[in-house]
């Protein structure tokens, strides 16, 4: 066997003074020119020679990547172009990304850097070598991207989706810059909205969309936006592909194509994220017409009695959604009332009260708008009364009952109704006899066995305490009983006021006068019986005043009747309550004229565009360039803006993180997007050494949570990078982030160095939008929520309604009290001001779906009119942190410089 040849290395340097690795260093990182020259040189001998320089890696790594140098890239393009086929894709790769750098940078150095990628892509197989090819034709010569992308296309569909999406993207730019290639390429986007990827899918349908209004391409685009919402997981995702549908719903030439998959977007409901619920009805409700309201009702009967069993809190208020949307489809599409009454009728017997009493809100609309189902309606009431648990259902529907029971029949049937649910009468006799009977059963509980005789003749034993158990069981007190003797005594005021329209509205109808009295007889025994059961001491609450006196006026009325008590009990309150829907309905109509955009109508003298005639970023009726909005969405979270400029208020998030005289300055870029934040952190090395290891630790306080850490990095004398950091936002609080930044200095020991940074806030302001409700739902969250803070008004403003409007910029709360006056709502009237006084309530929901309220208090002296506002705001929410921090935005606000505190004397 030949044995190998040995060879030594000698090193054949002149000088013999020995190296030392920390002065190269120091001449590489803080020298002039000729000293780095040399520094260089003697390193590279020392490496021929084979010494091992850990230290100066990185160091001249970071030397060699500042240099912008053609002749050093000169030596080493045959080496990167040999790269192109290297047997590991990494490395081809990052050739192909090298390449298109040097041919961007330095076009002379490889002037046929097109041609070569574009004979390198037909034989390359690897995925991601192919899209960086593919990338770099996109911006180096269009034409070769689209010649490679004509012979291939057939084959799109089955590429990998980091290709399929830059091949999205070259057909909208030529598209978009060139309209009549539209139909060489419409095929291949229908075929990538079948793309494994939904972000490939996103995409395309976005593309088409813009590229396309004929109506199978919106209706392509939009059956895979549904597609996307049904199927993707994330909640997020289907949040933001929703708000693209509802982008879509407002365009008047998409609407009448979407309207006909409302029945498609009602699948979305599958989702059990309530705010993903909330969207899709109020998407489906702009979408419903005539032809499809009657399967859309079908489905929301379906989802109704799908719901009923559940307990979950969100389960509630889905039902309780979906009682509002049928209550919706009702008054906007009449036809269909007659099917949804019977099924919401039957919420009425639920232990959810919202749900409940937003079904009796629909009863009461439906039944003063559509006589034709009155009969229908008093019937459902009566058949599901007695199943009641609830007291103010209970009073809601002996209101709806008394006011629209106009048939002796249903007068009579009401009655019938109303005994059997009070039990035996008079009630105070049969409240003493029953708790006598439980008494005495309680005595005799250890009584002996008794003998029974079974159906087969034998014997068995009973004890007298399961026998008093089976009595007790028996003897419960009918619902209106109980109620009462839990100290409610409203319910008893309100059967005195139905009851009293019955028997005025019956003396009217029955000719009979011995008939009529009797039941004007039984419904003054009713009230009186409920007067002196309240007086009486058992309930655990006397009742009060106001009960009595209302109960006492009924019987007074059927003792003394008078044409005007007559008019104003069967005819006052259903004139009232036809006011107040008449005073509903032209509100929502202003408020529907108000969403309305003026763009829609179009003037007679206004200019025609033709698509072929436009310029590329008219295409598509300006509907914009989908990708710059899709980016402007995810980096800034503010869709429609164009991204060529920075937002104005950009500057302003700027925070600075460390002091100019610190050896690293930090400042952070903070973006607030809908669920999480990104920092841009700009790092400067503002000494003459390499920091290394140089890391950027952060750490969160309040819902707050850091998504990944940063890698660490290398800082030059002088130089500076960027860091990005995503932090996850769970919930509406304030929250802070806080952290340090270290790095390690070679050659100064093994401490690391340490910057403090300052806390980044986060303001709440960025979640919390303005929202609307009912004055039943603020009342119900009022009482619900257990979270209080009051805030003190101290301002120099002495206007009542300025400081309102101060209030509501500051807070992003709606006022949810009406600006006019109105008979009904003293809230109107004390908004007003005029009197000195204003009270307004004010609402508003994060975008996590949680609830705030305010209720704002404050006056001024009349007598002084300089004198500055005075009062009090009660913040009540779900959460402790959401009160605080919206009490915390308050307090800043009346700080501000346009509202500054009034010292104290």
């Amino acid at each position: 066997m030949t044995e190998q040849p040995c060879y030594t290395l000698i090193n054949i340097a002149t000088d013999t003074e020995p190296l030392n690795e920390l002065q190269l260093k120091q001449d590489l990182e803080k020298g002039d020119v000729p000293t780095k020259i040399e520094a260089l040189k003697k390193t590279i001998y020392m490496i021929l020679g084979g010494e091992r320089l850990p230290g100066l890696l990185m160091t001249i790594i970071r030397f060699l990547c500042k240099l912008k140098e053609p002749e050093l890239l000169e030596p080493l393009m045959p080496a990167i172009t040999a790269c192109l086929e290297h047997r590991h894709s990494y490395v081809r790769r990052n050739a192909v990304l090298a390449i298109f750098t040097i041919y961007r940078n330095f076009e002379f150095l490889i002037p046929d850097a097109p041609e070569l990628i574009a004979k390198y892509l037909e034989g390359e197989q690897d995925m991601s070598c192919r899209r960086n090819a593919f990338l770099m034709l996109l911006h180096a010569d269009q034409s070769r991207a689209l010649a490679y992308l004509a012979a291939c296309l057939d084959q799109v569909p089955s590429f990998g989706d980091i290709l399929q999406l830059v091949i999205v993207e070259l057909i909208y730019k030529v598209c978009l810059a060139n309209p009549s290639e539209r139909a060489r390429f419409i095929r291949c986007i229908y075929s990538l909205l079948n793309s494994p990827s939904a972000a490939v899918r996103y995409e395309a349908a976005g593309t088409l969309v813009t590229l396309s209004s004929a109506p199978t391409a919106i209706k392509a685009a939009a059956s895979c936006y549904i597609e996307l919402v049904v199927k993707e997981s994330d909640n997020n995702v289907k949040l933001i592909v929703l708000d693209r549908l509802i982008a879509m719903k407002d365009s008047p030439a998409y609407e009448r194509v979407l309207q006909d998959l409302v029945m498609d977007v009602l699948r979305v409901l599958g989702s059990p994220a309530l705010e993903v619920r909330t969207k899709t009805l109020a998407l489906a409700m702009d979408l419903v017409t005539t032809r499809t309201i009657e399967e859309m009702v079908q489905l929301l009967k379906k989802e109704v009695l799908r719901t009923a069993g559940g307990e979950h809190e969100d389960a509630g208020r889905y039902r309780q959604l979906l009682v509002r949307t049928l209550h919706a489809c009702s008054m906007k599409f009449s036809d269909v009332a007659a099917t949804v009454i019977p099924v919401l009728t039957d919420f009425l017997s639920e232990s959810n009260e919202a749900a409940a009493t937003d079904v009796l809100v629909f009863v009461r609309e439906a039944i003063q708008r559509f006589e034709n189902l009155r009969p229908l309606i008093v019937e459902k009431l009566l058949e599901v009364f007695s199943h009641i648990r609830s007291v103010k259902v209970h009073r809601a529907a002996l209101w709806i009952l008394g006011e629209y029971a106009t048939s002796k029949e249903d007068i009579e049937a009401v009655m019938g109704r109303v005994r059997s649910a009070l039990g035996e009468l008079p009630l105070l006799e049969a409240e003493n006899k029953r708790q006598a009977g439980e008494k005495s059963t309680e005595d005799n509980s250890q009584a002996a066995p008794a003998q029974l005789v079974t159906s087969d003749g034998t014997y068995a034993t009973q004890s007298a305490f399961s026998a008093t158990s089976a009595r007790k069981k028996e003897e419960k007190r009918p619902a209106l009983v109980q109620y009462m003797m839990e100290g409610d005594f409203f319910i008893g005021a309100s059967l005195a006021t139905t009851l009293a329209k019955l028997a005025l509205r019956y003396k009217t109808l029955e000719n009979n006068i011995q008939k009529s009295n009797r039941l004007q007889a039984e419904a003054m025994f009713v009230m009186s019986s409920v007067l002196q059961l309240g007086r009486s001491g058992l309930p655990i609450k006397a009742m009060t005043h106001d009960d009595a006196e209302r109960i006492s006026l009924c019987l007074r009325s059927l003792a003394c009747p008078t044409p005007l008590v007559q008019k104003v009990f069967t005819e006052g309150c259903r004139d009232a309550l036809s006011r107040m829907l008449a005073a509903k309905a032209e509100e929502d109509s202003q408020n529907q004229k108000a969403k309305e955009k003026p763009g829609n109508i179009v003037q007679v003298d206004d200019a025609i565009q033709f698509l072929q005639l436009s310029r590329g970023s008219d295409l598509a009726g300006g509907a914009g360039d989908v990708f710059e909005q899709s980016l402007s969405a995810a980096v800034a979270g503010r869709p429609g803006a164009t991204g060529d400029a920075p937002a104005p208020s950009a500057l302003s998030k700027v925070t600075q993180l460390t002091g100019f005289s610190d050896p690293v300055y930090a400042e952070a870029l903070v973006h607030v997007n809908q669920y999480d934040i990104v920092l841009d952190v700009l790092i400067v090395n503002q000494t003459e050494d390499t920091l290394q290891n140089c890391t950027l630790e952060l750490a969160t306080m309040g819902d707050l949570k850091l998504v990944e850490r940063p890698q660490p990095i290398v800082l030059a004398p002088r130089d500076f990078a960027t860091i990005k950091a995503n932090v996850k936002v769970a919930s509406t609080e304030n929250g802070i982030i806080f952290g340090n930044i270290v790095y390690d200095v070679s050659g100064a020991g093994s401490d690391r160095s340490v910057v403090v940074l300052n806390d980044i806030h986060i303001d709440i302001m960025d979640y919390i939008v303005p929202a609307t409700c009912t004055d039943a739902e603020f009342r119900q969250m009022w009482a619900e929520f257990e979270w209080e803070n009051k805030v003190s008004v101290y301002t120099t403003l002495s206007d009542l309604r300025e400081y309102l409007a101060h209030l509501l910029k500051s807070t992003n709360m709606r006022c949810l009290t009406p600006e006019k006056a109105c008979p009904f709502s003293y809230l109107c009237i004390a908004l007003s001001g005029q009197c000195g006084f204003m009270a307004a309530n004010m609402y508003a929901k994060s975008i996590f779906g949680e609830d705030a309220l305010a209720n704002l208090s404050i006056e001024k002296p009349l007598n002084k009119p300089d004198a500055p506002v005075v009062g009090h705001i009660r913040i009540r929410a779900k959460s402790q942190g959401m009160a605080l921090s919206l009490g915390d935005k308050i307090n800043s606000a009346q700080k501000g410089p346009q509202n500054k505190v009034v010292q104290a004397a």
